[in-house]
């Protein structure tokens, strides 16, 4: 059996086959590279994980188009199924540990992350109910009716989905089903699976292996907690009336950037429908900041904007006249107020760098 190859080398020849779009020749490297004797794990989250990650980075930097990204993605994806189809009957693992559900979140389609999470599961030993993106609570609590898992792992990318993850914790845990959660929507720490009352959060399918090899107990089932039990911020009603006015604070917004941007005047209709996106974007991690009342959150999203903005030689300017704009619509509502001030500031300090994180732009 030959050396195997080191994971860094692989990386880089994955990332070749995955941006020139060919998928056969990305799985002949990671087959070659399983031949050679790497630990299909490391494979996932060594060596595809990383590509996949670049890929994000790249398109951010306007580096590779949007097609290009969900090319390279779906071509991730099957080298990942074909890695798991492709083992031999007798080596395959029966599972032993348990059973586990893992899922994304309601309105979460970056599946990808939890794709890594169940068939790193599935090599340690656990018969994984893999239910892949979007899935609604409902239609999740009825599966765990039905199949009885010792746990549930969420997986998020996108914070503005933190209110729907929220309700599936609360839903799930309310049957006496223990919730892991993890992925970028829940912050690099952790910060907002503790807020929403998660039973335990892992930064990684490594960790969520092991946070599961720990022990989960199943607990008795309990009462729905309300939001106001763990968010009791809420009840100034500031995310409720943000949520229901978006659709006026975007369209207010696009017609005062007019007056305080007046290079919007002139934008055909394509680029005026990508600003209505961008504002609608702003106003949902708003919103979502007010949910889980950290300034950091819409901080955050705000200077990462301007970074795909800036790659993409729009100015950042126009974010900062936008931030005027929501201030000036929402004066009665303190907490939306100190968080634009904070978001605007932190975007007048920034340097001119592209800063990524966890939320896309135009995808």
């Amino acid at each position: 059996m030959r050396e195997p190859t080191a994971a860094a080398e692989l990386t880089d020849r994955l990332w070749q086959a995955v941006v020139d779009g060919d998928e056969h020749g990305a799985a002949d490297i990671v087959h070659a590279a399983v031949a050679d004797g790497v630990a299909e794990e490391t494979l996932l989250l060594d060596v595809i994980a990383p590509v996949q990650a670049r890929v994000g980075s790249e398109w951010a930097a306007d580096r590779i188009t949007v097609a290009q990204e969900h090319a390279a993605t779906a071509i991730n994806e099957r080298v990942i199924a074909s890695l798991a189809h492709r083992r031999p009957a007798r080596e395959r693992r029966l599972p032993h540990r348990g059973r586990v559900t893992v899922s994304c979140i309601d309105g979460e389609w970056h599946a990808f992350p939890a794709r890594l999470v169940a068939e790193v599961l599935h090599l340690r030993g656990w018969r994984v109910d893999y239910l892949g993106a979007q899935t609604p609570t409902p239609h999740l609590v009825a599966h765990l009716h039905h199949t009885g898992p010792d746990a549930v792992l969420l997986s998020g990318s996108i914070p503005t989905h933190l209110p729907a993850a929220h309700a599936a914790v609360t839903a799930c845990q309310a049957l006496g089903v223990r919730v892991l959660v993890g992925g970028l929507a829940f912050g690099a720490d952790g910060r907002y699976a503790r807020a929403l009352g998660a039973d335990r959060w892992a930064a990684d399918a490594r960790g969520a292996a092991e946070v599961l090899a720990s022990g989960l107990p199943r607990s008795r089932p309990a009462a729905i907690r309300q939001v106001a039990d763990d968010l009791p911020h809420l009840a100034d009603q500031e995310y409720t009336m943000v949520v229901r006015s978006r659709s006026e604070l975007v369209r207010q917004t696009l017609t005062g950037l007019e007056t305080r941007f007046p290079a919007v005047r002139g934008y055909d209709d394509v680029q005026r429908e990508r600003t209505a996106e961008d504002l609608t974007h702003i106003v949902d991690f708003l919103a979502t900041a007010l949910y889980v009342d950290d300034p950091e959150l819409f901080t955050s999203f705000l200077t990462w904007t301007a970074g795909i903005l800036e790659a993409r030689h729009v100015t950042a300017r126009s974010v900062l006249a936008a931030l005027d704009v929501l201030v000036g619509q929402l004066r009665e509502f303190p907490r939306a107020v100190g968080l634009i001030e904070a978001g605007g500031a932190a975007l007048r300090g920034r340097p001119t760098v592209l800063s990524p994180t966890s939320a896309p732009a135009h995808d």
